[in-house]
């Protein structure tokens, strides 16, 4: 059984909830962020269930568990609980933050810390869960030092009904603990633009236009691989920004910057940090197609990875007949570097030559 101590870190405090935090606990459960990833949470939330869940919080630090308040100035802004070790030295660990205390690292500095106070008293092991879609709660995993272990398919009920992949976390009393800062940084103010296109980190509501541009004829003629299904891009729609924040690649959708119009799709992908190297892919509307669309886009991701990230080349690979294609890269910047022949599968059994381009970093 944990001692019912307090713990601080930083401007926090963090100590076993009260009746005093009532009022504050209904306001940020009642949140629709918070019920969005917290499906088991009744909603409304009302002071009758701010009530149930203090006398839990009690009974949890009873049976050998732990629940924390998170405070700051004597407000609480959140909540940390661990379950009871089990006969592996191993707790679960979870967390929420109040909507007025977001964006100041509560959760990770809160996490970090408990982490640490129950390493202290013979833990050897914490691990935690974050929906794929919770990108805030991927981030306080990774800045309070754990480690991502692998992803758990359709491991939860969402509370619209549909199954939600989770990603497991775990931290070792004697990992390191250090904040890793992203491979892949987010965009400073959440998009880049010239005025004429803009580029948005591709969501789920992207996803049915996404669908019906993988289906033009044009498109399809030089993508690899059976077609999707609208399901599947929805899927993938909701990956993109567990990619990211993990810095496995990045999806973009590539907007008309006066109409908002989704007008193609960018990506950042085969992120090898070790050759300093990845690979972007694209693909337009027809509708926007003549208009200097996709070079602008291309051009925006390449000045910004070499602003902003570690890479050094960026390489491109297009079918020897997709002459568009070509003409994007060289305004863009790239030049040929070679020929991989008959490296493309074609519908009819025969193979096409790949061209390889690259751009390097600016000297």
């Amino acid at each position: 059984m944990f001692p019912r101590e307090v713990i601080s870190s930083g401007s926090l405090v963090l100590r076993a909830p009260a009746g005093v935090d009532a009022e504050s606990i209904v306001a940020a459960c009642d949140d629709p962020v918070t019920a969005e990833f917290l499906p088991s949470l009744p909603a409304p939330y009302t002071p009758r269930d701010a009530r149930a869940y203090l006398a839990a919080a009690a009974a949890k630090w009873e049976c050998g568990g732990a629940e924390f308040a998170i405070t700051e100035n004597g407000r609480y802004v959140g909540s940390v609980g661990v379950s009871a070790p089990d006969e592996q030295a191993t707790v679960e660990m979870g967390y929420l933050v109040a909507p007025w205390a977001r964006g100041k690292g509560v959760a990770s500095t809160a996490a970090r810390a408990v982490a640490g106070w129950l390493f202290d008293h013979g833990v050897h092991r914490v691990e935690l869960q974050a929906i794929v879609e919770n990108i805030a709660s991927l981030r306080v995993a990774y800045k309070a030092g754990f480690t991502e272990e692998g992803r758990r398919r359709d491991a939860k009920l969402l509370r619209d009904g549909r199954r939600a992949d989770f990603i497991t976390f775990a931290r070792l009393a004697h990992d390191l603990g250090e904040s890793v800062p992203s491979y892949l940084p987010p965009f400073e103010g959440g998009e880049l633009t010239d005025g004429v296109v803009r580029l948005v980190p591709m969501a789920p509501g992207d996803a049915g236009d996404f669908h019906r541009m993988l289906a033009e004829p044009s498109v399809t003629a030089y993508k690899l691989g059976p077609l999707s299904t609208l399901e599947d891009d929805r899927r993938r729609c909701r990956h993109t920004g567990y990619w990211w924040v993990s810095g496995q690649r990045i999806e973009l959708a590539v907007r008309d910057a006066a109409s908002g119009a989704f007008a193609g799709h960018l990506q950042l992908t085969q992120v090898t940090p070790m050759l300093g190297q990845a690979m972007i892919g694209y693909s337009l509307r027809s509708a926007f197609r003549g208009r200097g669309f996709m070079t602008r886009a291309v051009r925006l991701l390449t000045d910004w990875v070499f602003t902003r990230t570690a890479l050094h080349r960026i390489v491109a690979g297009t079918d020897i007949s997709n002459t568009a294609s070509h003409a994007v890269l060289e305004r863009a910047g790239f030049s040929r570097e070679c020929v991989h022949r008959e490296l493309f599968p074609q519908a009819d059994g025969t193979r096409s030559d790949d061209v390889a381009w690259v751009r390097l970093r600016p000297r």
